[in-house]
Formats: C-alpha cells, sequence, structure tokens
C-alpha cells in the first residue's frame, strides 16, 4: 500500500522529530533559546519503532530523524540502529547543528546513518556566532570532514539566508564547494508565529540565488523520488553541488512527497498545518496497524499548499518545534 492524498501525491518519506530541545540559539528560530514551556521527553525507542513499521508498510522508504537538536538525545544511535532495521527503509538521515558530529559521526554511521545535513549558517566563525549564539563553527566543519573521511554517502550543509547577515557570503560558500564534495542548501527565511519582524527585514528570495546561478553556467539536477524539495544544480569546475529551498516559489507544493511526526507524537500534514493530530495512542501500545489506518485517514485532510503567502504560518511558532 502507498501513502497518497487526494491530489495525487505519493508520500515515501518521513521527517520524525525526537526532540523540542535545542541547545544553539539561532536568530532565526529560537534566539532566547527553548522557554520553560518546551517538552522535555519524546517519543521512546519502541514507539519509534512502531511509527516507522506504520510508515514503511505504508511505502515509506526514508526517515529523517530531525529535531531540535537530535544528537541532546543519548540514545541517538539507538534510534539511528531501529529506523535502518525496519524493513522496507532503505535511507536513515539526520539533520543536526553538528555540535557533537566530530565526536559522534563514527557511532551514527556504524549505526546505520546513509545521509546528514548539517546547519552551517556561515564560514565566518564570528558571524556564525552572531547568528547562532556559539563558538562551534570550527569544531562543526571539523565534523564535516570526519563525516566525509568515513563515506557518508550523502552530506548536506544548510544555510539560512539571511539579508542582514549571512547574504553577503555566497562567494565563501561557492568557494568551499570548488574543492569539497557536498551539496550546499540554500533555504529561504520562513515565517513562523514568533518571527514576522526578523522575516521582514532579513527576507531574501530564492530566486535572486537562481538567477545568479544559472547565469554562472550552472545546470539543474534531476530529483531522487525520496529527495526533499531542494532544487539542486551542478557545475563542471565544482565538486559540490548547490541546493536551493524555496517554499515562496510557484508550484513549491506539487512535489510534496514527505510527512512529519512531531516529538510527541503528532502527524503533521504540513510544516505550516494548523494543529498535529496525536497518533501516540497506537505507538504506545505497539499497534502498528492502528497507526496506519489513522495516517491514512488523516492524510485525507491535506491541502494542495501552504498559506505561507498569505502570512499564515499554522501552529508552527518557530522551526525547532519540527525540524524545518
Amino acid at each position: 500500500m502507498n501513502l497518497q492524498d487526494s491530489f495525487g501525491r505519493r508520500f515515501n518519506y518521513l521527517r520524525l522529530s525526537v526532540t523540542e530541545l535545542c541547545n544553539f540559539r539561532c536568530n532565526y528560530c529560537l534566539p532566547d533559546g527553548n522557554d520553560c514551556n518546551t517538552p522535555k521527553g519524546g517519543l521512546s525507542v519502541n514507539e519509534i519503532q512502531t511509527l516507522v513499521k506504520a510508515f514503511a508498510g505504508l511505502g515509506t522508504t526514508k526517515v529523517r530523524i530531525t529535531g531540535g537538536e537530535p544528537a541532546l538525545r543519548k540514545d541517538l544511535c539507538e534510534i539511528i540502529e531501529t529506523c535502518k532495521k525496519v524493513d522496507g527503509i532503505k535511507k536513515v538521515a539526520l539533520t543536526t547543528n553538528g555540535f557533537k558530529l566530530n565526536q559522534d559521526i563514527e557511532r551514527y554511521k556504524q549505526a546505520g546513518l546513509d545521509a546528514i545535513n548539517v546547519s552551517a549558517d556561515s564560514l565566518d566563525p564570528r558571524m556564525f556566532a552572531a547568528i547562532t549564539g556559539k563558538q562551534k563553527l570550527e569544531e562543526i566543519l571539523l565534523g564535516i570532514e570526519r563525516a566525509a573521511q568515513l563515506g557518508v554517502s550523502s552530506i548536506k550543509l544548510n544555510t539560512v539566508m539571511l539579508k542582514q547577515f549571512n547574504y553577503k557570503e555566497l562567494d565563501a560558500f561557492f568557494d568551499y564547494l570548488r574543492s569539497h564534495k557536498v551539496t550546499w542548501r540554500f533555504i529561504e527565511l520562513m515565517q513562523t508565529g514568533d518571527n514576522k519582524g526578523f522575516f521582514d527585514k532579513n527576507h531574501v528570495a530564492g530566486q535572486t540565488i537562481k538567477d545568479r546561478l544559472i547565469e554562472q553556467g550552472w545546470q539543474r539536477i534531476i530529483r531522487e523520488t525520496d529527495a526533499g524539495p531542494a532544487q539542486e544544480f551542478m557545475h563542471p569546475e565544482f565538486a559540490g553541488n548547490i541546493g536551493l529551498i524555496m517554499p515562496y516559489s510557484e508550484g513549491f507544493c506539487e512535489s510534496c512527497n514527505r510527512l512529519r511526526v512531531s516529538a510527541q507524537g503528532k502527524l503533521h500534514l504540513c510544516l505550516f498545518a494548523e494543529q498535529g493530530i496525536s497518533i501516540r495512542s497506537f505507538l504506545s501500545v505497539g499497534d502498528v496497524s492502528g497507526a496506519q489506518q489513522a495516517i491514512v485517514s488523516h492524510l485525507q485532510q491535506k491541502h494542495s499548499q501552504h498559506f505561507l503567502h498569505q502570512g499564515f504560518t499554522g501552529a508552527t511558532k518557530q522551526l525547532a518545534m519540527l525540524g524545518g
């Protein structure tokens, strides 16, 4: 059985948040850090196993583990291994701020990790600290190098483009890609419930970067079926590729292939949906069939697109809730 919504879109990609906690204070997400109401407990490993079995039985082949910051969970390696061992799951990916990457990437790889996305909002240590609140850039870059040495098959770096901060660094990012076989993804700042003033001052349209890439001879790469929403580009003079995530672009939602489950066991049909739908009661008792029925039923409520253009951000107060 395949997951398909009422618009004919097929879903083979699960983004699973394992915690809402994050230890960085990125100015576009959690400038003041987690508030005191942030839930501390996430799904247990057994609940995660039930969830992934349910999705795999419905045709899901890829699981991305997100947060918050997943590395804050001491059982992250067990979570990776649990996901990878489920029949039907071909790829397990991790999105992280990279603060423990250099220390733990070998353990992640041994547990079965196939792909990793690392937040890297600047190549200038001072600017990186200004954006994230942490003096961690050098350690994170070492972790990325270590992941490459260990043969992690897919390494992507994520940069949220900010007009007043890192937008002037585009040339530095491009230079890095001349000699590093990674994909650097530039993400349009998205408006959430908590960031309207910041958004108005810092939003950069992804189309401006796309126009520059095409002008410089970058060529579009056809997406894999389990790929996320990025438009990817390659250039014969560069070892690495560039990805653009442009949620405000026309037709962005037409190729949607992913569903989200929060750390509290709520199914989110869209990053900017009105609310999540709890399926945890099925997960807590190991009811794979019940979870599947709930997922299939709720999927039919999915809209054809988000409503960001109208300023509607749904229940997403900030991106740490669901990992972006």
